[in-house]
C-alpha cells in the first residue's frame, strides 16, 4: 500500500514555495495559505488532499492496463522524471515536445517505428552494405529519433492520461490533450491557471525536491494499481485452469418458499471507452449510468446536457463515439473495441 503522504515531508521538500505575488494567476487563490516576502504560499493540507484524489484516479487508470504519459521538459525535473516513471514502466517525454504528439499520433508513431526498422537493419547485416556515408546519417536518425521518442517506444495507443510538470511551459500539451478528451493530472504553481486541469496538485513546480516528492507519492500509487492489475490476470488465469465443480445442490421439497434478493446492479469501469476519465465516469455513475450498456443506451444529447450541467469544463467534451463504444464493450467485443480505439484519435470519429 502507498505510504500516507505527510504536510511535514511536504513541507520539508519546499512543494509550499509558490511564485512571487506579482505573477500569481487569480484562479490559484483557493490554494493559497497566505504571503510571505513577496512570495506566495501555497496550503498544504489542499495539497495533501488533491494528491490523494489524483492517487486514486490514477491508480485506477494503471489498473485498467492503459498508459499514463509524463511530459517534463524543464532542466530540474528531466532525470527525476525518466528515472521514476521508468520504475514503473510509463512513457514519458522530457525533451522538446514534439508538436501533434497526441493530435497527429499515427505520424509519431511511424517515426518510432522507423527506429524498429534501423534496429533489423543493424541485426540482418543490410546495415554493412550502406556506404559510411549513409551508416553515419543513419546512426544520427536513429540517436535523434532514440533521444525524443525512445521513452515512448511502447506506447502502440494514446495514452490514458497525462500528468503534467508545470503546465505553462507544456501549453502544448495541455491543448491536445483537451481537444482529444484525455485527462490530465498536473502540478501546479501559483502563476499557472488550473481551470483546463482535470485533477490539480498545487505545488512548487520549479524545485527538484519538491517535483521528486510528489512524483514519488504519484509511482507509487500508479505501482499500486499495476499490481492490481497483474494480481487480477493471475486470479483469472487460476480460475479458467481449475476444473469446474459440479456444484448442483440436491433435489429436496423447500419447506419454505426462500425470500426474493434484490442484486445490487454491478458498475461497469467507464473509463475503458475513449474519452471517459475518472471524473467524467464518476459524474456518469451519479447520472444513474452505471454500466456499459445504460451508457450505450444514452444518446449524444443526453450525454452532453449530463456534462454541461457538471460544468464548462465538461461542457466542451465530445461524446459522440461513447454510446458506439459502450454497445461493442457491453457486447464484450473487446478486441474490435480495442482496434477501432488505436484506429481513432481520442475517440473522437
Amino acid at each position: 500500500m502507498a505510504s500516507k503522504i505527510e504536510v511535514k515531508d511536504l513541507l520539508e521538500a519546499g512543494v509550499h514555495f509558490g511564485h512571487l505575488t506579482r505573477k500569481w494567476n487569480p484562479n490559484m487563490a483557493p490554494y493559497i495559505y497566505m504571503e510571505r516576502n513577496g512570495i506566495h504560499v501555497i496550503n498544504l493540507y489542499k495539497t495533501v488532499a488533491k494528491i490523494d484524489e489524483a492517487n486514486e484516479a490514477l491508480k485506477k487508470i494503471a489498473a485498467s492496463g492503459r498508459k499514463i504519459l509524463f511530459v517534463a521538459t524543464k532542466k530540474q525535473a528531466k532525470d527525476i522524471v525518466a528515472e521514476k516513471v521508468a520504475n514503473v514502466n510509463m512513457p514519458y517525454i522530457t525533451e522538446r515536445w514534439p508538436g501533434g504528439m497526441l493530435t497527429n499520433f499515427v505520424t509519431i508513431r511511424k517515426a518510432v517505428k522507423k527506429m524498429a526498422t534501423i534496429d533489423r537493419m543493424k541485426k540482418d547485416g543490410t546495415f554493412l552494405t550502406l556506404s559510411k556515408k549513409e551508416r553515419l546519417q543513419v546512426d544520427r536518425l536513429r540517436a535523434k529519433l532514440e533521444k525524443n521518442l525512445g521513452s515512448i517506444s511502447e506506447m502502440t495507443r494514446l495514452p490514458g492520461a497525462l500528468f503534467i510538470v508545470d503546465t505553462m511551459r507544456e501549453h502544448i500539451a495541455v491543448k491536445e490533450a483537451l481537444k482529444l478528451n484525455i485527462p490530465i493530472f498536473a502540478m501546479v504553481d501559483t502563476n499557472s491557471d488550473p481551470r483546463p486541469i482535470d485533477y490539480i496538485i498545487p505545488s512548487n513546480d520549479d524545485a527538484s525536491k519538491s517535483i521528486e516528492s510528489i512524483l514519488t507519492h504519484v509511482t507509487d500509487a500508479i505501482a499500486e494499481g499495476l499490481a492490481e492489475r497483474k494480481s487480477e490476470k493471475q486470479n483469472a488465469a487460476a480460475e479458467k485452469a481449475a476444473p469446474k465443480a459440479k456444484a448442483e445442490a440436491p433435489k429436496e421439497k423447500v419447506a419454505e418458499a426462500a425470500p426474493v434478493e434484490t442484486k445490487e446492479v454491478t458498475a461497469d469501469d467507464l473509463t475503458k471507452v475513449e474519452g471517459v476519465g475518472p471524473k467524467i465516469s464518476e459524474i456518469f455513475q451519479n447520472a444513474g449510468i452505471k454500466t456499459f450498456a445504460d451508457l450505450a443506451a444514452k444518446s449524444v444529447e443526453d450525454l452532453k446536457a449530463i456534462l454541461t450541467e457538471a460544468g464548462s469544463r465538461y461542457a466542451s467534451k465530445n461524446p459522440g463515439s461513447w454510446p458506439k463504444q459502450a454497445k461493442m464493450a457491453a457486447e464484450g467485443k473487446w478486441d474490435e473495441l480495442k482496434v477501432w480505439q488505436d484506429n481513432t484519435k481520442g475517440g473522437i470519429e
